[in-house]
Order: C-alpha cells, then structure tokens, then sequence
C-alpha cells in the first residue's frame, strides 16, 4: 500500500496583510524584486506575517543505478561510494557550503551498491543494492516503490521532529541524470532528445549513446502508463525517496529548496501525484545539464540562481539559501513607514 499524503494549498486569505505589511516597509513598493515574492511565499506557507526559518538541513539520498551498466556516465558506478566517504570526511563541495550557510548535512543511504560505514552518522535505509537496469525491466519492484517513499517520508518527520522548518535536497548516484532524463520526457511531453545532456561530463559520441539507450528503453517500456508506474519504472532508488521526502515535507508545511535537474524531476513527480507540493517549493537555481532550463520553463517557475552549476548534492539549493533568509529578514526586521515617521514614497 503507497503512502498516502495529506498536502494541502496554503490558505490564501493571509495573502493582503502580508502584501500589506510588504507594501508598507520603509522602500519603494516592490523595489526589493524576488525577495518580496519569497517572502509573500514563505508567509503563506508558514501562515503568519512574521515567519522564521529555523534548523535548515540538506538531504542527500544517495543510489546506485541499474541503467549505468549501459555506459551512460563518464564515471564509473564506485564513484558513488567514493563520493560518500568524501561527505564524511568533509572534503565535498557540498560540505563547505553546509558549513557556510549553516546546514546540517544528513546523508541518506536509499541504495548503494556498497556497504558504507553506518556507524559515522550515514542513515541506512538502503532499499536494495542499486536500482534495476530499466532498458530491460523495471527499475523497482512495486513494494520497493513503497518503501522508498515511505523511508523518504520517515527521514522528514525526524527532521521535522528535531525543529527544522527548511529543507534542501540533493542527490549521489551515477547514471541518475539518465532516469531523469526519461521522467521529463514522459512527464511533459518534451522530445526525450531535448531532455538529455551531458550528464558528469559525456562527450558527443557520449551523449548520442546515451540518447539511443534511453529512446530504446522507452520504446521497451510495458508499464500502465500513470504516474505511479512511470515513477517505479524508471526511478532511482534515492529519486523516489526523495519524491516521498518532498511530499512529506509538504504535509508539514516545511519550506523545501529545490536543486537542479534531478531534483527538479523529483518535485515534477511528486506534483504529479500531489500538485499542491509545489506551493511549498522554492526553485534555487538553473542548472548547467540541457534539458533543465526547458523543465522549469514548462513548470513556470524562475529560479533563483542561475549559476552553470551541474553538481548536484544540494549544493544550488544550499547556495539560495541566504536570499530565502534575506527574503524572511525583510519582513521582520524592516520597519514600516508609520512606525519610523517617513513619508510613504514610490
């Protein structure tokens, strides 16, 4: 049985006394651009005039993929592993951006081929050892559908529990632009050629490959068709616990950052099963891997950043995180035009 979610839209009717109150600070009425934009949504989120961010965390899930087999990346599968060790030590982009925006770095086993040390802190919820090879079958069994949401939901309500109200989210796992890729494709009716880049690095030659491996097990694909299938049939282990971390986050009216092209896809598939997810959603950057540009346009939202960055991890969500914070510090720490006696002005 999925887990089901309780997401609702937040409630509009606090929405003129938060313009209210934005219109009213010490500024030219809509001078202060996105931050105000932000701010009305994390008021509405949190449904109060006066929100606060408190505990932000990064959630990295991390997966080895079936479809890698087939040399999509540049990168070898250990990669993964290796990478994860690199959290451990501190020694990650990643990391220095955790530790400079003030983020508690939580690393997720969803499905790594490799047995990690659990014992430095890595939180094992590890569903099998890599995901199926989708070019001739289901990435996942129904049941390891289930459990993938399931875990990614029980990894939000602890931070939840522990006081955080912000989450980002990111992602370690080779190959994982290649399900991605297929979830655009299927999800928005991009052509799959629009949809696929250059992953960690793959030259033309590359790219074409990967190209006719992924358009081949499109073509293969027997599945229903709906959503839930599609999420199964093609998903990474940490992409569809990430899908469940998200819509849990949802639920409890927590802020969620959203990184770059993976995670994008994430958000996509979780509004495909709950669509008021995305009222919780702050897009953070513009990534570097083709298609993604295309995916935010065709979701209508703007991110914040538009830095080249193709990394990963989180790391363009945690890089947006000091103007979410500024966005937050506007409304409370701004006086108004009554309160500091100037003359209201345009």
């Amino acid at each position: 049985m999925i887990q089901t979610f309780h997401i609702t839209r937040p409630d509009e009717g606090l929405r003129p006394l938060l313009k209210e109150k934005i219109d009213n600070l010490t500024k030219p009425k809509g001078s202060l651009g996105r931050l105000e934009e932000l701010a009305m949504q994390i008021g509405l989120i949190q449904q109060t005039l006066s929100p606060i961010l408190t505990l932000p965390q990064n959630l990295l899930f991390a997966a080895d993929h079936g479809i890698a087999d087939e040399g999509v990346s540049v990168s070898p599968r250990a990669v993964t592993w290796q990478q994860i060790l690199n959290f451990l030590r501190g020694g990650a982009g990643i990391n220095f951006l955790c530790r400079q925006h003030g983020f508690t770095l939580r690393i997720v086993d969803a499905g790594v081929d490799y047995d990690l040390p659990y014992e430095r802190g890595i939180l094992n919820k590890k569903v099998r050892r890599g995901s199926r090879n989708f070019l001739h079958e289901a990435a996942l069994t129904w049941e390891e559908l289930e459990l993938c949401i399931k875990y990614g939901a029980e990894v939000v309500k602890q931070c939840h529990e522990e006081g955080s109200n912000v989450l980002s989210f990111g992602e370690m796992g080779i190959g994982n632009t290649s399900p991605s890729s297929v979830w655009m494709h299927l999800f928005t009716g991009i052509p799959l050629e629009l949809c696929i880049g250059a992953g960690s690095g793959l030259d033309s030659p590359g790219i074409r490959h990967k190209r006719d491996v992924l358009s081949r097990a499109v073509a293969n694909y027997t599945g229903d068709g709906s959503s839930l299938d599609i999420i199964r049939y093609f998903g990474g282990l940490e992409m569809v616990m990430t899908v469940g971390a998200m819509l849990q986050a949802a639920e409890l009216r927590m802020v969620i950052l959203v990184d770059g092209f993976i995670m994008t896809n994430c958000i996509l598939a979780a509004s495909r099963l709950y669509p008021e997810v995305l009222d919780y959603a702050v897009f953070a950057h513009q990534g570097d891997e083709a298609g993604h540009k295309l995916l935010l346009d065709w979701l209508h939202v703007r991110p914040l950043l538009n830095l080249g960055l193709r990394l990963g991890e989180g790391s363009g969500a945690v890089c947006a995180y000091p103007l979410v914070d500024s966005a937050v510090r506007m409304l409370n720490e701004m006086d108004s035009f009554a309160h500091a006696d100037i003359i209201k002005y345009f």
